[in-house]
């Protein structure tokens, strides 16, 4: 969700790092400038291909600078790229800078750091003192001139103009620093292929993790859980065969009238017995249940369609379903789905406090969508404690993206986009 700012609210880091872009533009923009026609007269000669390395190993490092300039005074955490390999021998690693996108970027990102940082210094210092100059533009005339001066249009016009100046400058420099961090953000972090590569790893080492602690869990419930319940099972049955070896001795024969002896079973306590016992038998049933439906829910044999209107019958919370599923998805994508929703529901009956909520699943033009919103508290954010990062992750491994929209008092809105097929 992006940040609501008042149009006045500007952030100390945007005024230090547009005070700071000038001389930083400046270097870098001689860097990067000196590099190119540098490498370009030298391309000839033997120094060519050396110095060309050396300056880019040099624009790597100076990206690393602007890069946590940016992080720390604008706020954009722009993640490191990957180190470059070290392969052995001398033209090797030569060779890897020289293919290196990391370095050619930053380079370009130095170039632009020159207008950019003019721009920056302009708007922070230079509109300013401005705005303040045409202000007083009639005092400071009439301090300069001897002898008395008319009131003319351009003493009016001067008042107007310096105020609209400084009106501007919020805006002006919010721009711009939205335009640095954009620059940072695409030109000094890691290149598409590997942040695809970062995301496959963290994907990967997600789904690992969470296996992993399903089959903990899973390995605890069926120990503590459905073991337990089969022993007592078993412990009712054997308790109930006891009853029925008092009532037949090992050394009477029975007869055609009913069993020998002088007395029969004690049928209440023999019935107590085996109505303990088809309790227990349900309650197992009703936890091995439990444990397969977090394996795979059967629902989802019949597609979202059925599955959905499943779980929205459990919700404590009233849930309105909107279904558009002309497409059906494919099976990992439906049970990404399905515990997406499942997940959202549990988030909004447990921390929303809403009273309503809505729930929407469209399956069109390749892509997934699934949409929950409430009418409760708001304040939902991905890594605020209700699961929401672990679900973002979580359908990453899947290229699918969660978005969350939900403002202090609400409403709430959580949107899951994922593709049909992988």
């Amino acid at each position: 969700m992006a940040e609501r700012r008042r149009y006045w609210s500007v952030r100390g880091g945007e005024l230090a790092f547009g005070v700071l872009g000038l001389p930083l533009g400046a270097l870098g923009g001689a860097y990067a400038v000196a590099v190119l026609y540098a490498g370009a007269l030298l391309s000839l000669t033997v120094l060519g291909l050396p110095f060309v390395v050396a300056a880019l190993l040099g624009a790597r490092r100076l990206g690393g600078l602007h890069r946590w300039l940016v992080g720390r005074l604008l706020g954009e955490e722009v993640p490191a790229p990957q180190p470059l390999p070290r392969p052995s021998g001398v033209l090797a690693r030569g060779r890897v800078v020289l293919t290196d996108p990391v370095a050619w970027r930053a380079l370009l990102y130095l170039l632009l750091r020159l207008p950019l940082g003019v721009l920056g210094f302009l708007a922070v210092v230079g509109l300013p003192l401005s705005s303040v100059w045409l202000v007083g533009f009639p005092l400071w005339v009439r301090m300069m001139e001897p002898g008395p001066r008319p009131f003319g249009l351009l003493d009016l016009g001067a008042v107007p103009i310096g105020l609209g100046v400084l009106a501007v400058v919020p805006a002006v420099v919010r721009a711009l620093g939205a335009a640095n961090r954009s620059s940072a953000r695409t030109l000094l972090g890691p290149v598409r292929s590997q942040q695809r590569v970062r995301q496959l790893e963290n994907a990967r080492a997600t789904l690992l993790a969470e296996n992993a602690d399903r089959l903990r869990r899973l390995e605890r419930d069926l120990h503590d859980g459905t073991q337990a319940q089969l022993v007592a099972l078993a412990i009712t049955l054997s308790l109930a065969d006891d009853v029925l070896a008092e009532g037949v001795p090992a050394d009477d024969v029975p007869t055609e009238g009913g069993p020998a002896g002088s007395g029969g079973p004690d049928l209440r306590r023999l019935r107590a017995l085996v109505d303990r016992a088809r309790g227990q038998a349900d309650d197992t049933i009703t936890g091995l249940r439990r444990l397969t439906r977090g394996i795979h829910p059967v629902a989802l044999d019949g597609g979202l369609a059925e599955a959905v209107p499943g779980l929205i019958a459990t919700s404590p919370v009233p849930v309105d379903v909107r279904l558009d599923l002309r497409e059906r998805p494919q099976e990992v994508i439906e049970r990404a789905v399905y515990f997406c929703a499942a997940e959202l529901l549990t988030n909004v009956a447990k921390h929303s406090g809403a009273r309503s909520a809505e729930l929407s699943v469209s399956a069109v033009d390749g892509r997934v969508r699934l949409t929950v919103r409430d009418d409760g508290r708001g304040g939902a954010a991905i890594g605020a404690g209700t699961g929401l990062a672990g679900l973002a992750e979580r359908l990453a491994a899947v290229d699918g993206t969660l978005r969350v929209d939900s403002p202090a008092g609400g409403p709430t809105e959580v949107s899951a986009e994922l593709p049909r097929r992988l």
